[in-house]
Parts: C-alpha cells; sequence; structure tokens
C-alpha cells in the first residue's frame, strides 16, 4: 500500500511537470503563433512596408517646421503601409506632451488601416531622453566607462528608458558597441573606450537598465546596439570610412562584445556605415547572416544606418542600381532599411520579390523578427504611452543619479603637490572656451543631432563658471574666456585677470559634434587652446586644466605646465556641478581611463599592446638613439584619488590549472589615507607565451569598492579557462598550456594552465 502510495505520487509530480511544460511552450510560443497567423494575412505591400523605416522630418509640413502633414503621413501608413517612423522633428527637442501628440496622430492613421500594426518608433537616446525638452542628461557613453562601476549605469539607463516611454517611444538606438582603435575617430566618445572587457561589461549594464525584465514593462525600451561591426577601425580614423581588420582580430577583440548584448538579450542590431577588408557591412552575407544570425543566435532584427542602402550604390559602388543595391543587402541579412527620406527600398523590393529575385522567405524572417519585437513591447496592446503616467519624469532624484555618475566618471589625471583640492577662499579665475557654455558639457546628440542648442534647452542648468560662482560666490571668481575652440578672442585679457587670482582654471577641450561633421586631420588640441594654456603658464601661477572633450586631444606641448588636470569627458546637465564638488573636495574623484590617452600624434599604441610595440631597453643596439616605443601621457585604467589605496595579499587559490577549472583570486585592498574614497580594483592576465604574439596585459576583471580612511576590504575574483583563451590562426579560441601572470595593482602571482592534469 505504501508502494503503490509513493507510486501515486511519483506520477503525479511527472505529470504535473509535464503539464507544466507545456503550458511554458504554450506561454513561449504564444507570440510566434500570433506572428505566424499575423504573417499568414499579409499582403507582400503590408510585408516590405514592416521593413521601411522613415524620418519623422520626410513627414512634416513644407514650411511648418513640427507639424505632420496629413497627405504625407495618409501616403506613408496607407500607401507604403510603413512599420517604423524615427527620429526628432523640427526644430529639436519636444516636451513628453508634444510627443505624445505626435506619436498619438500617428497610431490614428495606423488605425485606419486593415490589421492596425503599430508602429515603432526609434530615437537616439544615448545618453538620457537625449531629444525631449526636460529630461535628465546622463554622461555620454565614454563618461559612463570611466565610472567602472556597471550597477551605476544600470541604474541610470533605467531612468533613460523611463523617461523615452514617458516620451511615448519604446525604442532606442543604444548603446554603441563599436570598440574604437583610432581615437582620431569622430564617434570615439560614443562608445565605452579601447577595452573588449570593459564594453562588454558596461554595454550588458545598459541593456539591462533599457529593457529590464520584461522588456514589455511601460517603464521600458528595446535597444538597438550598434554598429555591428568593425566601425571604430578605421584605418583613416574619419567616419564611415574603409577598416582593415583580419577576422582574428576581430573575432578577438570587437565580436565578443557584440556577442555579450546578445545574451544580455538586445532586441535589435543597427549595422556599421562602415566596410571591412573592402566589404560593406550592409552587403555581408557572412558577418550578417552566417554570424550574427547564425553562429551568435541572434533572433532580433537588423536595422540599417542612415541611408547605408542607398550609399551601397552612390559611396561604396559595390552596386550598380539602387535595385541592386537593396537585393544585396536583403539578401545579406538585412531586415528594415533606416532609408529614410523616400519610398525607394519599398519600390525596388517589391519589384525585386515579384520577379522572385528576392524569396518570401527571406522577407517573411525579417517581419517575423520585427513583429515579434513589437509584440515583446507591447505594442499591439499598448502602442502609445500617456506622459501623465510618468509623474518621476525629470525628477530630483533621477537628476541626482545624473549627477552622482558625473562625479564618479570625472578623472583626476594628475595632481602635483596635492594642489586639489582647492580652499572656498582662494580666488579663481575661469577661463576658455569650455568655460560657459552647457554645449560643451553634453556634446552630440544633445535636443539636436549635433548638440549645438544645449545652451537653449538646458539654460537653468549651470555652466563650469557658474557653478564656480555659485560654490564661492562671484566676488571669488574672475572670467574670461579666451579663446574660442578655433579662434582666439583675447587672451591677453585672460592674462592680465590671472594676475589677480590665486590659481586659474583653465577650461579646454572640444565643439559639440557627432559623426562626419565631428572629424579632424590632427588630433593635438585646436592652437587657439595651445596660445592660451601657453600664455597662462608663463606667469608661474597653478592652473588646474579642466577638459571637456569626446576623444583624447594631445595636451603634450603644456601639460607640464599644469598643477593638476580633471578629464571631464562629455558629462552631461550636471557635470559642472559635479566638477566642482570635486575641485573643492566635496567629492572625492573615482574616474579611471577607459583608453590610453596619448602624449604624440603618432604614438596610438593601446594598452594590451604586443610586445613588439613597445622594444624593451635591452633589445635595443648600444650604437644608436631610440625614442621610447610605449609613453602614453596616461594609461588606461589610470586616475588619482584624494587618498591613497594599498593593495597587499594577492592569493590564488591554486597554481595549477585544467580544462574544467576555475582559479578564485582574492587581494586585500586598505584605505591608507584620511579620505572616504571609490577604487576600482582592476585584473589583468599577461600570457608569457603563445603561438598568435600575446599581448603584454589584457583586463579580464574589475570591481569598484569604496573604503572609508583606515578600513579594508578583501576582494575576490574568479577566473576560468575561457579568460586564458585566444582566437587562433584558423580563427578558433583556444588555450594552450603554459604560463600565466595575473597581476593587480603592483602585485603579480603565476598560474600554469595544464588541460590534462
Amino acid at each position: 500500500m505504501r508502494i503503490y502510495l509513493v507510486y501515486t505520487i511519483l506520477l503525479s509530480i511527472v505529470l504535473s511537470s509535464c503539464t507544466f511544460a507545456k503550458k511554458e511552450k504554450k506561454s513561449s510560443d504564444l507570440i510566434d503563433d500570433k506572428i505566424s497567423i499575423l504573417i499568414s494575412q499579409m499582403s507582400l505591400e503590408e510585408k516590405i512596408g514592416q521593413m521601411t523605416q522613415i524620418t519623422i522630418s520626410a513627414l512634416e509640413k513644407n514650411g511648418s517646421p513640427g507639424e505632420l502633414d496629413k497627405n504625407k503621413l495618409k501616403e506613408a501608413i496607407q500607401r507604403y503601409k510603413i512599420g517604423s517612423i524615427l527620429n526628432v522633428p523640427n526644430p529639436g527637442a519636444p516636451k513628453p506632451e508634444r510627443w505624445h501628440e505626435i506619436l498619438k496622430e500617428i497610431l490614428e492613421e495606423t488605425n485606419k488601416t486593415d490589421k492596425k500594426i503599430p508602429i515603432i518608433y526609434g530615437i537616439d537616446a544615448i545618453h538620457g531622453a537625449s531629444y525631449t525638452d526636460g529630461a535628465v542628461l546622463f554622461p555620454q557613453q565614454i563618461g559612463m566607462a570611466a565610472t567602472w562601476n556597471p550597477e551605476l549605469v544600470e541604474k541610470c539607463m533605467a531612468i533613460a528608458a523611463y523617461e523615452t516611454r514617458a516620451s511615448s517611444i519604446p525604442w532606442v538606438f543604444s548603446p554603441d558597441l563599436d570598440l574604437p582603435r583610432n581615437p582620431v575617430w569622430s564617434r570615439f566618445w560614443e562608445t565605452f573606450g579601447e577595452d573588449t572587457y570593459l564594453s562588454s561589461q558596461m554595454g550588458k549594464a545598459m541593456i539591462n537598465g533599457f529593457q529590464g525584465k520584461d522588456v514589455g514593462a511601460l517603464d521600458k525600451v528595446a535597444t538597438c546596439v550598434k554598429h555591428y561591426i568593425g566601425y571604430g577601425s578605421s584605418t583613416t580614423g574619419k567616419d564611415r570610412t574603409p577598416s582593415i581588420l583580419p577576422e582574428r582580430v576581430l573575432r578577438q577583440y570587437d565580436l565578443p562584445i557584440f556577442e555579450k548584448s546578445i545574451r544580455a538579450g538586445a532586441k535589435s542590431i543597427m549595422i556599421s556605415s562602415g566596410e571591412i577588408n573592402g566589404t560593406p557591412v550592409h552587403a555581408s552575407k557572412k558577418m550578417i547572416t552566417e554570424v550574427l544570425k547564425g553562429e551568435l543566435g541572434f533572433k532580433g532584427f537588423v536595422v540599417t544606418d542612415w541611408k547605408d542602402i542607398i550609399y551601397l550604390h552612390t559611396r561604396h559602388k559595390v552596386a550598380k542600381t539602387m535595385r541592386e543595391a537593396v537585393k544585396k543587402s536583403v539578401m545579406a541579412g538585412i531586415d528594415m532599411s533606416m532609408v529614410p527620406n523616400g519610398y525607394s527600398f519599398f519600390n525596388e523590393l517589391f519589384s525585386l520579390v515579384s520577379d522572385k529575385e528576392v524569396p518570401m522567405s527571406r522577407i517573411d524572417d525579417a517581419v517575423h523578427r520585427i513583429l515579434r519585437v513589437k509584440f515583446e513591447l507591447g505594442l499591439f496592446d499598448t502602442p502609445v504611452t500617456d506622459p501623465k503616467d510618468y509623474p518621476d519624469f525629470g525628477s530630483s532624484t533621477s537628476v541626482k543619479m545624473s549627477y552622482n555618475a558625473a562625479a564618479e566618471s570625472i578623472t583626476l589625471l594628475k595632481n602635483r603637490n596635492n594642489t586639489l583640492p582647492l580652499s572656498k577662499e582662494k580666488k579663481v579665475l575661469i577661463t576658455g572656451p569650455t568655460a560657459n557654455s552647457m554645449n560643451f558639457l553634453n556634446g552630440g546628440w544633445s535636443y539636436t543631432w549635433q548638440g549645438e542648442k544645449s545652451d537653449e534647452y538646458a539654460k537653468d542648468k549651470l555652466t563650469i563658471l557658474e557653478a564656480f560662482q555659485h560654490k564661492i560666490g562671484k566676488q571669488n571668481v574672475e572670467y574670461a574666456l579666451g579663446t574660442q575652440i578655433f579662434e582666439e578672442i583675447d587672451i591677453a585679457k585672460a592674462v592680465n585677470l590671472a594676475k589677480k587670482v590665486d590659481y586659474i582654471v583653465l577650461c579646454l577641450g572640444e565643439h559639440n559634434y557627432t559623426e562626419t561633421p565631428g572629424d579632424i586631420d590632427d588630433l593635438r588640441i585646436t592652437e587657439p587652446q595651445i596660445k592660451l594654456a601657453k600664455a597662462l603658464a608663463a606667469l608661474n601661477k597653478p592652473i588646474i586644466l579642466i577638459l571637456n572633450e569626446g576623444r583624447p586631444r594631445i595636451i603634450n606641448e603644456f601639460e607640464n605646465d599644469m598643477k593638476a588636470i580633471l578629464q571631464c569627458y562629455l558629462p552631461g546637465n550636471e557635470g559642472a556641478r559635479a566638477l566642482v564638488d570635486i575641485v573643492y573636495g566635496d567629492i572625492n574623484p573615482s574616474g579611471k581611463l577607459p583608453y590610453n590617452y596619448p602624449r604624440y600624434v603618432n604614438s596610438l599604441q593601446k594598452y594590451n599592446r604586443k610586445y613588439t610595440e613597445s622594444l624593451d631597453d635591452k633589445e635595443q643596439n648600444d650604437d644608436a638613439s631610440y625614442q621610447k616605443s610605449y609613453d602614453p601621457q596616461y594609461e588606461f585604467g589610470h586616475g588619482l584619488s584624494y587618498t591613497t589605496f594599498r593593495y597587499s595579499n594577492l592569493n590564488i587559490d591554486r597554481t595549477e590549472i585544467g580544462e574544467e577549472g576555475i582559479i578564485k583570486i582574492k587581494v586585500d585592498v586598505n584605505n591608507i589615507g584620511e579620505r572616504k574614497g571609490k577604487e576600482v580594483v582592476q585584473l589583468y592576465i599577461r600570457d608569457m607565451y603563445a603561438d598568435i604574439t600575446p599581448e603584454v596585459k589584457l583586463l579580464k576583471r574589475f570591481q569598484k569598492i569604496e573604503l572609508q580612511p583606515k578600513k579594508s576590504q578583501t576582494v575576490l575574483f574568479t577566473i576560468g579557462i575561457d579568460d586564458l583563451k585566444y582566437v587562433d590562426e584558423n580563427n578558433k579560441w583556444i588555450a594552450e598550456d603554459g604560463e600565466f601572470e595575473i597581476t593587480i595593482g603592483t602585485i603579480s602571482k603565476k598560474v600554469v594552465l595544464k588541460k590534462e592534469l
């Protein structure tokens, strides 16, 4: 009887498990079932419409910026059945209420269609809801990388998602996971810097913040990871120019960042506007279909960048006609075309399918991917959100988070003789082109494409000058512009005022820009700024250099004359407040460089260089003189504090590791100074010998901690065999038996890999 009872219970459990599995399967397949039914009912025009994306400005009334033309809107939705709209209406960022009116007007037209398939609206919300008036703007991505704090990044992007949905928009073209190899590149600041591991961790955090655990929640948005792939490696350093990248290099450094984003659940991916080894990525079936959708298993949809199918014909010259360009890109795996100003893509693709040059299976696959994201976002249930449901839009709590991010990003590069923090009793001169404008704090993609209207939209925020005045009183602050970025104004005035003060705060950097308008021919900081710096240095007064720049501009002509240097990157609307609090010691700086800051224009090695990029002294002949091979101004991971951290007791739990093993690592970090501070504990691995020349070191783990004075913490890390692998000449990830060195701070330990222990 007891045996029968046990059997009955077990059978019940098994049946329940089967029933549960069926329910789970039914639940997971429900969206696919809906999509399959919908696609079976759709006409070819409706399918191609879903693959077509138009910019909002193409639907505006002539002569009436920002006002939709009802006839143009009707044509787009009723005739061409478009599935997506992007961008900001003229003349710039609307308030949430206006965004709601625009999306509601689009919805009303969509609801007149037979199937009422909702539009998916996309926006470049790259550092907050940056195309919405009144939204909280965070540091740009390069600054977020400098925090080395993924948890903070995730929290900030959750706010960005909330405020984007408050603007009735469900889809963001972010994060940017390009790996820039040339700091001249104009989109350098949109990335997380030069390291694969740091970029992967930050990208994952950004996706988690935007999408959460349920992308269909009304405070979340779908992400669009960009720009797949190799975009940041142009040989010229100019935007949208060719990259030369061996596949081995691409797989070891670039591809893992995108792979991690796919695992994090990214819903869409934007393709690079560039070309790799002569093949435009938009025309590469290998990179899009075979690698991205095949090897990496990406299930979301793939969208072009601006006009890039057209450019296959007009710029890349790989398609003789627009028809050929459309065919190449769609067959390569493109699912949605950012056309963006007309219907050439629609017309050509309709003809190609009708003539059986593009199979219906390719169209159905693309539409299925697009519709899945629309269903997952809940757009069929709530196609447009209402700003009234978002009371925390622009809240003080969100502003505080932006301030915290700026405070953790700003990096103290130099502090000779403990010049900083300053006394609030001392008089200062604020000078330089970036001192009194919000444009330089926000950079591009802020309210407008090039970010040239930040002073207008963020007029209630503090510039650097205003933040100093607010902090220590106008009576203690002198101001002279000195120069613009590209033009000398009145250096003599700045020099004369400098004679009256105790300290000079020199604010230099770059103009606001993005994409091709940001291309430069010289990585040196501009000549008028160099002239201003040298004129002030001649006074022998202590100078604090403040840098607001999207890429590291060369400053070696006057760097030695600066007593202290703070890199602010592009810190957003709260950046000036955070900066001044650091200058006066109310905040202890904790930012770390996410890139090597070069000393020379023609010496741009990355921190993870090969040994052959930096000859050792003993390798050089005695009968010749040599310039130092590797000598950055400041190295990746560098950043000072107002306190001192000491590392000790680096311990690894084993000296040998097998193929299935892991190594547990711990190190003690002690704050031996007098101030509370945050420290980024960085773990690097060096492969001592390999068949492919190994890097000098590679970042593999990091953790940001906070310690009170005289307190210590044991930091724990775990690494496995995957952390010891590299891509070999056959483009396969391998780990070779041999010796590896683990370094944290200045302490190192060695471990041996033996795959057969």
